[in-house]
């Protein structure tokens, strides 16, 4: 008899809809659909611009399209989104899309969110030079953050919850001044209203490891491709891929590209030990986000439905969740279109990447009791 089913989450990004942050930085009605068709290919075979098919360059303002993508995804098996949440001392941007889900009801599919707490940058990529907008910690936005999620988001029937707590992650703790208190203090609140959380730190550019859970986190969240991982494997990548990248620079090539096999690095990441700590694993299905940059692009070149739908199945195969309901396996994502990054069916190729999730999914929890 097999273990508990483990429930597939996947990022995603609720920007495709104008607002006026957006309008007054990037231009009127800007989202990222206008990166997206401006991407090229850089060399013979690379494929660029990911187009979107079924659903087209939708805005997350209509209803119908937010039943459509909650359809396609519970038709894939996958058990719920993570919604990304921007919170800068009670300004909040791209909520739009989350608070009509709210307030309607609809679509009736589980959902949980992650603060991307970085500031934003006009460098998309996280960094501190012109910064548009800025975070800053203080415990009086600890108090009102958590009380605004704990009475308007945390209480929603269709939240995700771990014995009863509502999950919610960090996608920068280290940016924290003082994360413990942070902590101390969201479920101070919490607990004057009845209730837990269940908290996460997501393990992306940050380092890895069970001590970084010390200051009250419940569990960590990989956050593939950008693991400590992904680091040490390009950094032992084989001398002639090594030779090439210094070409390039030397014939003009100044983008500093960096292009990494998806079935070298999925080995590299398979062949990596358990966890000594309570962390869920995550996949993701393609990676190329020269939409959105010039320079130091990253892509997998060669990553298809299928090399993705094998390595999601055993990292399906491997995962032991830590209980019934502590059994989170993460994609990222399912609509980072800017970035090459989706789930949501194509032009190139259609539905491939939720047929091979559906049958990921059904494989390994098909015969679960």
């Amino acid at each position: 008899m097999k273990g508990p089913k483990k429930r597939v989450i996947a990022f995603y990004l609720p920007q495709y809809h104008p607002f006026p942050e957006n309008d007054r930085w990037w231009g009127r009605g800007f989202t990222e659909w206008r990166n997206v068709p401006k991407a090229r290919p850089l060399f013979r075979g690379h494929y660029q611009p990911h187009l979107p098919a079924d659903l087209g360059f939708y805005d997350l303002r209509v209803a119908e399209v937010r039943e459509q993508q909650a359809a396609m995804a519970a038709e894939a098996g996958l058990a719920g989104f993570c919604y990304y949440h921007y919170w800068f001392n009670g300004h909040q941007l791209m909520q739009r899309p989350l608070e009509e889900v709210l307030a309607s009801g609809k679509p009736d599919f589980p959902f949980m969110l992650c603060w991307a707490n970085e500031n934003w940058t006009r460098a998309w990529d996280g960094g501190e030079k012109e910064i548009l907008i800025r975070q800053n910690y203080s415990e009086e936005d600890d108090r009102a953050h958590i009380r605004y999620l704990l009475d308007h988001v945390f209480c929603d029937p269709r939240y995700i919850r771990v014995d009863g707590k509502p999950v919610f992650a960090v996608y920068r703790s280290a940016l924290f001044p003082d994360m413990r208190r942070t902590i101390a203090i969201w479920r101070e609140e919490a607990a004057a209203r009845g209730t837990g959380l269940y908290l996460c730190r997501v393990e992306s550019f940050d380092a890895a490891g069970a001590e970084h859970l010390s200051a009250g986190f419940d569990a960590a969240i990989e956050f593939q491709p950008f693991t400590p991982r992904m680091t040490e494997y390009w950094n032992r990548r084989p001398w002639p891929q090594r030779m090439l990248y210094h070409l390039r620079k030397l014939w003009g090539d100044n983008r500093k590209m960096r292009c990494v096999s998806y079935d070298g690095y999925v080995r590299y990441s398979l062949d990596a030990p358990a966890p000594d700590y309570k962390r869920y694993p995550s996949v993701t299905p393609c990676w190329d986000n020269t939409a959105r940059r010039k320079q130091r692009m990253f892509l997998f070149p060669d990553s298809t439905p299928s090399k993705y739908g094998a390595w999601l199945r055993e990292v399906l195969r491997r995962f032991k969740p830590y209980s019934s309901e502590e059994n989170f396996v993460f994609v990222n994502a399912w609509n980072e279109w800017a970035e090459g990054n989706h789930l949501e069916p194509d032009l190139k190729w259609g539905m491939q990447y939720l047929e091979a999730t559906k049958k990921a999914i059904d494989d390994e929890n098909g015969n679960n009791s």
